[in-house]
């Protein structure tokens, strides 16, 4: 059932009209009837309940048409309230969860990747909202996996797509295709520039989906927690350490790197500089070993996903022990040894996917604690995530987000 807007609220109120207006003027005879303390203690009550109604977080003051700039910079106009969305990546769930008590409820089809990476997270989903297991699933979620055809049989109103998804010619054929069905999509971006989009991000989807009071209140918590690692860098730039942000770490291969974009914005803003960062794509690429083993890191970060077999296994359901003991692996194995990184003690992984949902936040505090303990003695993740299942997530996110090796510095 889709949340009443202010036209509902005040249509149900006495006398209101059609065109907009509440209640009547007087007829002549009546006129005469009316007092004027009559006149007024009813244009009171009226503005009291309009007001505590439209005060009401079930009341949804957008009006539609909507027109908003998306984080591609296209401005896009929903014509109307969307009822019937596609995701065309299922990790966009998790992102709609923040601000709407039932996401499921809005889904016309999505994508698989969300069960096919993070299947821990997908049955939490599917426990607490059993008719996702019904939604059409319109494609796999690879780069160029999703079914224009059958995203287009299911009739959506919007779809949502990360700007991952534009960088490569099918994608950007695909948005180009849905616009000319006349089929409105917003591009949101929680992993080429987190630090700038995730709350603008937030906003837009609020906007166009009518939950505007609930994504302000999501990005001006996720405002507030950045300020403080910003204005703390701010007093003190100091300089950072070294970072070698390691994704999907192997014991016999080395080493698919993250580049300036993405997670590695927080190395920047701490003082720090990534491992060929200077040398690989703005969102990473590969390093040979003996590049990694002259640059010789400060800090080590891998990245990983639940139950990835020889590699580290962090994030939703995994148990904290189970993810040190996999990242200890990973930093005993010959490639990875000799590092500095691995002598002083500064290993640490986090859950790969936070590049991709605005819960990135949980990332960057716990990577700023790492990269730089002096400014951030008192940061505390573990205190942001509980906040976040309590105020915003529709389904609580648990398990080892992010870890470290037993031995630290």
């Amino acid at each position: 059932m889709r949340s009443p807007t202010c036209r509902d609220v005040l249509s149900a109120l006495p006398g209101f009209t059609s065109e907009g207006s509440v209640g009547d003027p007087p007829s002549t005879a009546h006129r005469g009837d009316m007092t004027n303390s009559r006149l007024s203690a009813r244009i009171v009550l009226m503005v009291s309940l309009i007001v505590g109604l439209l005060g009401s977080a079930s009341v949804a003051c957008a009006e539609w048409p909507v027109t908003v700039t998306d984080a591609a910079g296209r401005e896009v106009t929903v014509p109307t309230r969307p009822e019937r969305v596609v995701l065309t990546s299922g990790f966009s769930l998790l992102t709609l969860a923040l601000i709407h008590p039932d996401p499921v409820s809005l889904l016309a089809g999505w994508t698989g990747d969300l069960s096919a990476y993070n299947a821990t997270a997908y049955e939490a989903f599917a426990a607490r909202f059993p008719a996702l297991a019904d939604v059409p699933v319109v494609g796999s979620g690879a780069p160029d996996g999703f079914s224009l055809e059958a995203a287009v049989a299911v009739s959506p109103d919007l779809v949502i797509v990360p700007s991952w998804q534009l960088d490569t010619e099918r994608g950007r054929l695909d948005v180009a295709h849905l616009e000319d069905a006349g089929i409105p999509v917003v591009v949101i971006d929680f992993n080429r520039h987190p630090l700038a989009d995730t709350a603008a991000g937030m906003r837009m989807l609020g906007r166009v989906l009518g939950r505007d009071e609930q994504a302000e209140a999501y990005a001006r918590f996720y405002e507030e927690r950045l300020a403080v690692i910003r204005d703390r860098v701010a007093g003190d730039p100091g300089r950072g350490p070294s970072v070698l942000i390691d994704a999907y770490p192997t014991a016999d291969v080395c080493c698919w790197a993250f580049g300036p974009e993405g997670i590695s914005e927080l190395v920047t803003l701490v003082g720090g500089h990534t491992v060929g960062g200077d040398r690989l794509p703005p969102l990473g690429g590969a390093l040979d070993p003996e590049f990694v083993i002259a640059a010789d890191p400060d800090v080590y970060i891998a990245t990983g996903i639940p139950d990835s077999e020889g590699s580290v296994s962090v994030g939703p359901g995994v148990a904290e022990s189970d993810a040190r003991a996999s990242l200890e692996r990973i930093a005993q194995s010959p490639l990875r040894e000799g590092l500095s990184a691995m002598r002083t003690g500064r290993v640490h992984a986090i859950w790969n996917f936070f590049i991709g949902v605005p819960i990135n936040i949980l990332a960057f505090e716990a990577m700023a604690s790492w990269l730089r303990p002096d400014l951030f003695p008192d940061l505390d993740p573990v205190a942001t995530l509980a906040e976040i299942n309590r105020r915003f997530a529709a389904v609580p996110f648990e398990g080892a987000f992010w870890v470290s090796t037993a031995k630290t510095p």
